[in-house]
């Protein structure tokens, strides 16, 4: 079932499927859409879905080893259908002869890790082989990235952007035995269905939200929070007024950031008009005519009807995927790519951490993943979230630090750690 539940969203449309054919592949006119199988809330699929939020070294192993190819790493896994289609002539070469036939979309929880812990120079390697690397239409990142673009567009100041939530502060500490309370599941229930804890804790902790929030900063030219997602809660109705900055009544250390807004109160009250399951943009009107039509056509805005803020309240995963493949395949364009590395996903101590303990990677016991500014991470030598699974710690970290290259032991011989090194020292 190399698609899984995002390729059954996928097929859902039925125009759409007239354009994809193929045996479990889709292939639109001699081009290779790869779609990768995805689980989120609510699109559980039956397998068991550990290894969707492992290390990221999943992801990347196979292409570095291979040529270096990396742009097909994220989609290269033991869960997907990758056929590369063959140059005329061909007799089945490797995948490396034909990665200018590939169009690649990113997906699910461990391909976005893997866009994350090194993006920047997989979207390098994608355009230098003519190779369109995009993120996925139907995720939030993608739904994102086009509100901003839309924005730019006509002519608005970005001061904002990104997606609403389930939060509450103490669930950063939120492990595979307390993930189905927090988020207000049966446990028996969710046990029957075959949803697995440590993937959807990894939504819980916090960890998912810095790893969509790092891919927006990234391919939208935003920047992360210096110390991290605030999370304030916000209703649709008050995106303008809360996402501003704090110069001028709202939360924000600036313009053009990244944040995600909680669904609930501090004190668990659900919050009016609630955006948990949405994405939006806050923009600045340029001018005073601008800020005119704002009023005029009866947008939401701050008091000073300058901020005001676009919307979309729901994001319907691989339902939705059919644009990306249609875009990267028909007109060979992204719906959403990584242009740099500005934002990183660094591992955080869920509890006191002891030498001799090993790290279990994003969504379990130890570590969440925390959004800092890129440039940051590097300096102070953070471990990033996709290089915590499997290794061991060599001296303490407290509760709430942050888990640094030195803490741990990385084999002198893996690839993926080297391969991500050797991006911080390009993009230094």
């Amino acid at each position: 079932d190399g698609a899984g539940a995002d390729g059954a969203a996928t097929l859902t449309d039925g125009e759409a499927q007239a354009l994809v054919h193929g045996d479990r592949v889709d292939q639109l006119d001699g081009h290779l859409g790869v779609v990768a199988r995805h689980a989120h809330l609510g699109a559980v699929g039956e397998h068991d879905l550990t290894g969707d939020v492992g290390r990221a070294e999943v992801e990347l192993r196979t292409v570095v080893r291979e040529e270096r190819l990396v742009t097909a790493a994220l989609l290269a896994g033991e869960h997907e259908d990758l056929r590369p289609t063959q140059r005329p002539g061909g007799d089945g070469a490797r995948r490396s002869d034909h990665l200018a036939a590939l169009h690649l979309v990113a997906l699910d929880a461990a391909k976005q890790q893997a866009d994350v812990l090194a993006g920047a120079a997989l979207a390098r390697e994608a355009r230098s082989a003519g190779v369109v690397y995009s993120m996925a239409y139907g995720d939030q990142p993608a739904l994102t990235a086009e509100i901003v673009d839309w924005a730019r567009s006509c002519g608005f100041d970005v001061v904002c952007a990104g997606k609403g939530t389930k939060y509450l502060p103490h669930y950063h500490q939120s492990t595979p035995d307390t993930v189905w309370e927090y988020m207000g599941f049966d446990p028996a229930q969710a046990i029957r269905d075959g949803m697995n804890p440590k993937m959807f804790n990894s939504f819980t902790d916090g960890t998912k939200s810095a790893l969509e929030m790092a891919a927006i900063a990234n391919a939208c030219g935003l920047t992360p929070p210096s110390d991290g997602l605030l999370f304030p809660p916000c209703g649709s109705h008050d995106l303008a007024h809360t996402l501003r900055p704090r110069s001028d009544g709202g939360v924000l250390e600036g313009k053009g950031m990244v944040e995600v807004v909680s669904s609930e109160e501090r004190d668990g009250r659900k919050v009016v008009n609630d955006l948990r399951w949405g994405v939006y943009a806050v923009f600045e009107a340029p001018n005073d005519y601008a800020a005119g039509c704002f009023r005029q056509y009866g947008m939401n805005t701050d008091a000073s009807g300058r901020y005001s803020a676009m919307f979309k309240p729901f994001h319907l995963i691989g339902m939705e995927l059919n644009i990306s493949i249609l875009s990267a395949a028909l007109l060979h364009q992204p719906t959403g790519e990584t242009c740099a590395f500005t934002g990183d996903v660094v591992a955080t101590a869920k509890k006191d951490l002891k030498a001799g303990e090993t790290l279990d990677g994003e969504g379990g016991y130890c570590v969440w993943g925390k959004l800092i500014p890129a440039e940051r991470s590097v300096a102070a030598g953070a471990l990033p979230i996709g290089l915590a699974q499997d290794v061991r710690l060599t001296r303490d970290v407290p509760m709430g630090g942050t888990v640094t290259y030195a803490d741990v032991e990385i084999a002198a011989d893996d690839e993926v750690a080297a391969y991500r090194r050797a991006m911080e020292r390009a993009n230094a």
